[in-house]
C-alpha cells in the first residue's frame, strides 16, 4: 500500500490538541506514521511538501517534518505535466496547492491520499483508484 500525507496531515500533531477531532486525527496520524517508519506502509514525498514546509511560520515544524522525506519510496518533482494535472484537479473546487498535492499523489500511483483538510474532504473522496480520506477514516477502515 502506498500513501501520501499532505502538509496539514504532517502538521496535525503541532496543532493545539484541545478539540477532540484534532486529538483523534493526531493519534491516527501518529499510528500511520509508525507504520511508515517500520516500512509496513510505503509513502511518497513531493516538491509541494518541500515548498509548503519552507514557508512554515513555525520554525520547529520543518525540522520535525522534513526528515520524513528520507524514508519515502518516491519523491514527486513538480514539472509542467504535474502543474497541468493540478490545474485539472482544481476544477473540482480545490485550492491550487491542494490540487498540486493530490496530483503528486496520483503521479506516484498512491492508493490513499491522507489529509485533515475539511475543504478537500468535502469536495473529493476518490480520484480514479486513489482514495482521499482523513487519517481517522483510514485507520478505522484499513488498519482494523
Amino acid at each position: 500500500m502506498r500513501i501520501y500525507l499532505d502538509n496539514c496531515c504532517y502538521n496535525r500533531p503541532f496543532d493545539p490538541q484541545t478539540d477532540l477531532r484534532i486529538s483523534l486525527e493526531t493519534m491516527a496520524k501518529l499510528k500511520v506514521q509508525s507504520l511508515m517508519r517500520s516500512g509496513e506502509i510505503e509513502y511518497v514525498w513531493s516538491d509541494a511538501l518541500d515548498y509548503e514546509l519552507s514557508r512554515s511560520p513555525n520554525f520547529q515544524e520543518p525540522d520535525m517534518i522534513s526528515p520524513w522525506q528520507d524514508g519515502a519510496v518516491a519523491h514527486v518533482e513538480t514539472d509542467d505535466p504535474l502543474i497541468e494535472r493540478g490545474e485539472e484537479i482544481s476544477s473540482l473546487g480545490l485550492k491550487a496547492m491542494d490540487s498540486l498535492h493530490v496530483a503528486s499523489a496520483e503521479a506516484a500511483s498512491c492508493d490513499w491520499f491522507l489529509t485533515t483538510d475539511k475543504g478537500i474532504l468535502k469536495k473529493v473522496r476518490m480520484l480514479g483508484p486513489m482514495r482521499i480520506a482523513n487519517p481517522i477514516d483510514f485507520v478505522m477502515e484499513v488498519l482494523q
